[in-house]
C-alpha cells in the first residue's frame, strides 16, 4: 500500500530522507476508498481494528468487516439527508462507532467535525452555529445529550441528532437500532477534489473563542509519514495511541497513518486515565507501538514498571507537549525503550520529529519532517543562527505542503494573521543545534521576560522535572513591579512528598533549579498543587494559571 504513494518507502539517513521523500499524489484522493477499501480488497481477513474497554468487552475487526460496517453507516447517513460538504459533528468519546462514522462520512464526502464529550450549551451552539453543522453524532451519554438539546434553539442549521448506545434518549435517532435497515449502499457519483474539506477542528488559542481549522482530503495522506516513518509502523504492528477522538492526535494516531501501514489500531475505551491499568492493557494485548503526550509518561514511570511484562513493546513514541529530557531518561532506564519526540499543530500534520534512522536526543523534538520546508525567524523576519531562539514557521512559497490546514473557515482575517508572505507563522519558540535538532521553548505568549531576560518555561520545567519531588510543573510568568515580570513555577508533588509542602521545600526546589540551569531563571514564586489545568488532549493550560493568577491581585 505504501508503495502506492510514496516513491521511496525506506530511508538509511536524515540526507536520504530530506533529500528523496517525494509523495505520488492521486487525483481526486478520498482516504476511505483509496486505502481502507483497498486494505479489505488485498487482505480482507487482516485485523483492523481491536477495541477494548474498562468493562472488559472486546471487539476485533477485520478490514473486510470495517468496509461493510462504513459502507452501511453510509448509508444509514444518507437515508437521514446527510451529504457532499454536510458538516457533522462527532461527540463519540471512544466508542467503537466513532471509526466507522469517521470511514462513512469520509465515503459520502461530508465534512466531519470531531468535538469532545466535555462541551457546554454554550460551547456547542458556537459551533453549531460558526460551522453551520446540519447533523450531530454523539453518544448516549446524559450529560452530552442534555447540552446538545439545550443547544438546538439557538442552532438553526442543526436538522437531524443521532444517539449511539443503549439510553438513547426522545428526540435522538437510535444509530444501533436503525441502521439495521440501511439499504445496500452505492458509492456516490460525486467526485471529490483533493482540494475540498473533509475534516475541521475547533482549537483554543490563548485568547478568544476557539478558531476553526480546516483541512482538505490530503490532509490524510500527510499522515503517511506519522504513521510509517515516525511510528515506525509496519503490517503486524498494534498501534496504541492515547488520545480522546475529539483531539486532533486521535487522527494523527489512531487513524489515517497507522491504517496507511497495514497496522492494527489498538483502542482502549476508559473513562478516567489509570497508569496501572494502561500498563495492563499493553502487557494483555501485547501491543508493540505506543503514543502518548509526556504527561502519560509521567505517571507511567512512577510505577514500579517491573511488574509488567513489557516485552512486546518495540517502539515508543510522544507528542502533544515538550518532552522533559528527565522523563526520557527514566522511561528508557526503566525499559530499555528510547522515546522519538514529534512536533505538530492542529493546523499541520507532524512538521518536526524524531525517525528511526536517528539517534534521539533527549528533550529534543527532531528535525524537519521533509515534507514540510521549516525555519526558525527573528521578529524582523530573518532567518535564525543554530544556537537563536526564533518562531518555527513553514514556507509555504507557491503550493501548500501537504498536510498544512486549507484555512481558518470563515475567517480570512484571522487566516492572514499566521499565513502571509509565504510563510505560516505556528507561534511556537524554538532553537536549533549544530546537528540540525530543534529544542522546544514555548508559545510565544508564553516566554517570560524579567530583567531584561528571556527565559522560556519548558527550560525551567525541565531544570524542576529532575527533582524526586516533582510529578508535574508548570512555569508561568507574574508582572512585578521591579523586574517586570517574575517565574512562577506551579508544582504537583509525588504522593511522598506532599506532606512536605513548605517552605523549606520551596527553597529546595529554588536551589535546585539554580544548580540545573542559570541562576536567573529560578522560581521566585512556587505553589503547590493537587493537579494541573489541562485541554483535552493533555496540554498544560498556562494561559489558565495566568488568568487565575491575575483575578488574585
Amino acid at each position: 500500500m505504501v508503495e502506492r504513494f510514496f516513491k521511496q518507502t525506506h530511508f538509511e539517513s536524515i540526507e536520504d530522507y530530506n533529500q528523496n521523500l517525494e509523495f505520488i499524489i492521486p487525483e481526486n484522493f478520498n482516504f476511505a476508498y483509496d486505502v481502507m477499501d483497498e486494505w479489505a480488497k488485498e487482505k480482507p481477513d487482516g485485523l483492523a481494528l481491536l477495541w477494548t474497554n474498562d468493562q472488559g468487552a472486546e471487539i476485533k475487526t477485520t478490514f473486510a468487516e470495517l468496509k461493510e460496517q462504513s459502507d452501511q453507516a453510509a448509508s444509514y447517513l444518507q437515508s437521514l439527508g446527510i451529504g457532499k460538504n454536510d458538516p457533522v459533528m462527532l461527540i463519540l468519546k471512544r466508542r467503537y462507532e466513532w471509526w466507522v462514522v469517521m470511514l462513512a462520512l469520509c465515503k459520502i464526502g461530508a465534512i466531519v467535525i470531531p468535538a469532545t464529550h466535555m462541551l457546554t450549551k454554550h460551547d456547542i451552539v458556537y459551533r453549531n452555529t460558526r460551522a453551520s453543522v446540519k447533523a450531530i453524532i454523539c453518544v448516549d451519554d446524559a450529560y452530552v445529550t442534555s447540552q446538545i438539546v439545550e443547544a438546538l434553539p439557538e442552532s438553526p442549521t442543526v436538522k437531524a441528532l443521532v444517539a449511539i448506545g443503549d439510553n438513547v434518549p426522545e428526540g435522538f435517532h437510535d444509530y444501533l437500532k436503525e441502521i439495521a435497515d440501511a439499504p445496500n449502499f452505492e458509492r456516490p457519483t460525486f467526485v471529490n477534489t483533493n482540494d475540498d474539506t473533509m475534516l475541521m477542528y475547533f482549537t483554543s488559542g490563548t485568547s478568544g473563542e476557539p478558531k476553526m481549522v480546516a483541512h482538505d482530503y490530503l490532509y490524510a495522506m500527510g499522515h503517511l509519514t506519522t504513521g510509517v516513518f515516525w511510528h515506525n509502523l509496519h503490517e503486524g504492528s498494534l498501534h496504541l495511541t492515547v488520545a480522546d477522538t475529539g483531539w486532533g492526535k486521535a487522527v494523527w494516531g489512531k487513524f489515517y497513518g497507522q491504517w496507511f501501514a497495514g497496522a492494527t489500531v489498538f483502542v482502549f475505551d476508559h473513562e478516567k486515565f489509570n497508569a496501572d491499568t494502561l500498563l495492563r492493557q499493553i502487557e494483555k494485548y501485547r501491543v508493540t507501538s505506543f503514543c502518548a503526550p509526556p504527561t502519560i509518561y509521567r505517571f507511567m514511570i512512577r510505577e514500579d514498571l517491573s511488574k509488567y511484562d513489557l516485552s512486546s513493546l518495540e517502539y515508543c513514541t510522544t507528542a502533544g507537549e515538550a518532552l522533559n529530557p528527565a522523563v526520557f531518561d527514566k522511561f528508557k532506564e526503566k525499559t530499555g525503550i528510547q522515546m522519538m519526540e514529534g512536533f505538530g499543530q492542529t493546523e499541520t500534520t507532524m512538521t518536526l520529529g524524531t525517525f528511526p534512522w536517528m539517534t534521539p536526543k533527549p528533550g529534543s523534538m527532531g528535525i524537519p519532517n521533509a515534507q514540510y520546508d521549516i525555519d526558525l525567524i527573528r521578529a524582523d523576519g530573518t532567518s535564525c543562527e543554530d544556537g537563536e531562539k526564533g518562531e518555527i514557521v513553514v514556507r509555504v512559497g507557491d503550493r501548500k505542503p501537504i498536510g498544512l490546514f486549507k484555512e481558518y473557515y470563515r475567517d480570512p482575517e484571522l487566516t492572514r494573521e499566521v499565513w502571509h508572505d509565504g510563510l505560516y507563522h505556528t507561534g511556537d519558540m524554538a532553537w536549533r543545534d549544530e546537528d540540525g535538532y530543534y529544542w522546544f521553548e514555548g508559545r510565544i505568549d508564553d516566554v517570560i521576560k524579567s530583567s531584561g531576560y528571556r527565559i522560556g518555561p519548558f527550560e525551567v520545567e525541565s531544570a524542576l522535572m529532575t527533582h524526586p519531588a516533582v510529578v508535574e510543573c508548570a512555569i508561568t510568568g507574574v508582572p512585578d513591579d521591579v523586574r517586570g515580570m517574575v517565574v512562577k513555577a506551579t508544582v504537583v508533588l509525588g504522593k511522598e512528598w506532599k506532606n512536605k509542602a513548605g517552605d523549606e521545600l520551596i527553597k529546595e526546589l529554588q536551589q535546585h533549579v539554580k544548580k540545573e540551569t542559570a541562576p536567573y531563571k529560578y522560581p521566585r514564586i512556587v505553589e503547590f498543587v493537587d493537579e494541573l489545568p489541562k485541554t483535552i488532549s493533555g496540554k498544560i493550560r498556562r494561559v489558565e494559571i495566568r488568568q487565575k493568577d491575575s483575578c488574585k491581585k
